[in-house]
Parts: structure tokens; C-alpha cells; sequence
């Protein structure tokens, strides 16, 4: 049976000389794995649809014996072309789609983590890469995984403070107008590394090339 679904690609890799597997984060289905068969050969049906944070409408079957499906068709939304245009912004996004692999389960629909990762995708490119647009990511996806830290409760001083609290419910044009300072970055970045290692058990790889 032939299934739908909407998409962005979080990780793709070689399976074989000529085919490649892909892990997608959809809102109704959650994180999935699909094969893409021939999709590495020069007239492949798949050939320039498929890359990392490509969002895409695609159709696949499920496979009875694994976790990994069979691709079938591609439609491309948006490629996000932008971001191949400065190596911080890609790593930036690298990040963030390790750390939504660390934190959540496949195949579990995650809407809202969907949605958090095609906006931060869509507002990455508008500035030069900056650690707040990950600090905000991360508070934004801890906050939505129900696991965020209680500014409150930390042992931060009162800006810094203020600054999570923003971070995690300020929509992106708002939070493209914080400003902080350099010790600030300092003091987040490490309150949330400490806070990353406590719940997560270590630091999703990527994260200090990411704030640079």
C-alpha cells in the first residue's frame, strides 16, 4: 500500500553505488527512513530532488521486515537554496536536525516540531549565522518536548534570564531583532550545554561548530 506524506530531509546517505536512504521529519507521521532505489544514477526520476533540508511532498510503501521504506515519487516544495550559500547556516541547521533526531522517537507525529524546524529553515538565511538563533531553537524544542528549563530556577543573571524566556516564546522576526551581549552568549550557551547534558546524557554532536 502507497502511503503520502509532506516533508524535510533531516539526513541522507549512501546505501549502495547507485541508491540513497533518507530520513524525513513529517508532521502526521512523525521521523521515517525511505530508500531511495537508483536515485544516485544520472537519469534517475529522483535526480535534484533530493538533498539535505529539501521539503518535498513524497509517496513511499512501507516495508514489512524494517524500519526502512521504499520511495516512489518526489515532489519538491522549497530547497532552501539559500543556505548552501554560507557553511555556518548549514551547520546551524545540521544541528538542529541532530538534535531533533536525539530527542524525539520515529514515527511519532510531531506537528509542532515539524513546524519549528521548516520555520527556523525559512529564517536562517536572513541574517549571518548567530548562536541566539540556536539558543532559541533549543529552547524552542524543549519547550515543546515539555522538557524546557525554568528560567526562574536557574542560576542566571536577570538578563540572561529575560533572554530565555524570549527565546523560547518570541516568533522569529521578533527574535531576529535580539540583541546579546557577549558575555550573555556565554552564560546561555552554557546553562544550556550543562542543561543539554543533564536531560539528554551528552551534547547532540555539532552543537559548538554551530554556534561558531
Amino acid at each position: 500500500m502507497t502511503e503520502s506524506a509532506s516533508g524535510i530531509i533531516l539526513r541522507a546517505r549512501p546505501l549502495t553505488e547507485t541508491s540513497l536512504i533518507l530520513h524525513w521529519l513529517t508532521p502526521d507521521l512523525g521521523r521515517l527512513a525511505t530508500v531511495a532505489k537508483g536515485a544516485r544514477r544520472p537519469k534517475s526520476p529522483f535526480r535534484g530532488k533530493l538533498d539535505l533540508f529539501y521539503e518535498a511532498d513524497f509517496s513511499f510503501t512501507r516495508s514489512r521486515r524494517s524500519d526502512l521504506h521504499n520511495l516512489r515519487e518526489v515532489s519538491l516544495r522549497d530547497t532552501h537554496e539559500a543556505l548552501r550559500r554560507d557553511l555556518g547556516w548549514l551547520q546551524q541547521a545540521g544541528y538542529c536536525a541532530t538534535l531533533i533526531e536525539q530527542t524525539t522517537e520515529t514515527e511519532t507525529p510531531i506537528a509542532a516540531v515539524f513546524d519549528l524546524m521548516r520555520g527556523f529553515l525559512e529564517q536562517l538565511s536572513q541574517q549571518p549565522p548567530r548562536p541566539a538563533a540556536i539558543f532559541a531553537f533549543e529552547m524552542k524544542l524543549l519547550t515543546e518536548l515539555g522538557q524546557a528549563p525554568e528560567p526562574d530556577d536557574a542560576r542566571l543573571t536577570p538578563g540572561a534570564r529575560k533572554i530565555l524566556t524570549d527565546l523560547a516564546v518570541n516568533d522569529w522576526p521578533g527574535l531576529a531583532r535580539l540583541q546579546l551581549s557577549a558575555p550573555q552568549v556565554r552564560e546561555i550557551r552554557q546553562f544550556l550545554h550543562s542543561f543539554l547534558i543533564w536531560h539528554l546524557g551528552k551534547i547532540p554532536a555539532g552543537r559548538d561548530a554551530a554556534l561558531g
